[in-house]
């Protein structure tokens, strides 16, 4: 008989074979072939997100900068392009860093949970909405890393688990974490804090971090696929050039120092954020900004009959 581990690992395969699932029902299934840039992309983010930098962040700030994708599709296309690779790290890290089953099944299932509120909110809101969300989600991540730099997360302790109210706690706070990546803030750097506020090894924020988005971001795909808010080509993209990108980082590379990049990836996510407020504000005073909102609001209320 299986024991609870390996049960998990079968999940997670059944999750996989959802997202192929859901990409071949959504309208996007065939998208063309995807740039170079695109699949170099997506093996840089995902190569890094292995490391502990995150891809979310990242990837937004390239496609704002190259306008790659519309505004409005871009937290669509990172949770559905970074899903393949995600499940991938999940699978390599659950099997390292042995957290305790239980604290690591619930802090997963509430992520999952609050990913599926999130989806179904973030894929509904017009253009300038998502600006303004992702402006601020991008922001939040910009502090994050600051504060990677400058060692200011909490020291956290040893334990591999998490029991009576401090689990309740972490459920809690994963529901909120799930709902807010889905919208671009992504989960690494706010898992850590969370689990070393809780006194848990800062070490079991990798396979806790990645088993949530490996859960989660194939429910949340499943959503903006269904809403039609993604750009699939760039997603393949992504999915193709990331495989590799994890594969290298985990049995090649293992490690480097990384302050330098996260240095490198405040400014360009801050400047992106900035970018995409300012984006919104403008479309806030143009005449037609009301007319397009309001047929934006139509447009999303098909959507959700589709």
């Amino acid at each position: 008989m299986p024991d609870t581990r390996t049960w998990l690992f079968i999940a997670l395969g059944a999750f996989t074979l959802f997202w192929v699932w859901a990409w071949f029902q959504g309208k996007g299934r065939a998208p063309g072939v995807p740039s170079w840039f695109e699949l170099l992309l997506g093996m840089a983010t995902n190569f890094f997100d292995t490391l502990g930098i995150g891809s979310f962040a990242p990837t937004a700030s390239v496609f704002k900068f190259r306008n790659m994708v519309p505004d409005e599709q871009i937290p669509g296309t990172l949770n559905i392009g970074h899903a393949i690779p995600t499940l991938l790290e999940a699978f390599l890290f659950i099997a390292i860093i042995k957290v305790d089953i239980l604290t690591l099944v619930l802090l997963m299932g509430a992520s999952v949970v609050g990913a599926w509120l999130g989806a179904g909110v973030v894929a509904s809101w017009p253009r300038r909405w998502v600006q303004i969300g992702m402006g601020i989600a991008l922001l939040a991540a910009a502090g994050f890393f600051l504060m990677s730099n400058l060692n200011l997360f909490p020291a956290g302790g040893t334990a591999l688990i998490l029991q009576h109210w401090r689990l309740w706690i972490g459920v809690l706070g994963s529901v909120m974490l799930g709902a807010l990546m889905t919208l671009g803030i992504g989960l690494y750097a706010p898992c850590m804090i969370l689990v070393s506020l809780l006194g848990m090894d800062p070490k079991a924020a990798f396979p806790i971090m990645m088993g949530s988005c490996a859960f989660l971001m194939p429910v949340a795909s499943a959503r903006f696929i269904r809403a039609g808010s993604y750009s699939p080509r760039a997603a393949l993209g992504l999915t193709l050039g990331g495989l590799p990108g994890v594969l290298i980082a985990a049995l090649i590379v293992k490690s480097l120092p990384l302050t330098a990049v996260r240095w490198l990836v405040v400014v360009a996510v801050i400047y992106a954020a900035f970018t995409m407020l300012r984006s919104a504000l403008e479309r806030r005073t143009r005449p037609e900004a009301a007319a397009e909102s309001v047929n934006s609001s139509s447009a999303s209320a098909q959507a959700k009959l589709y």
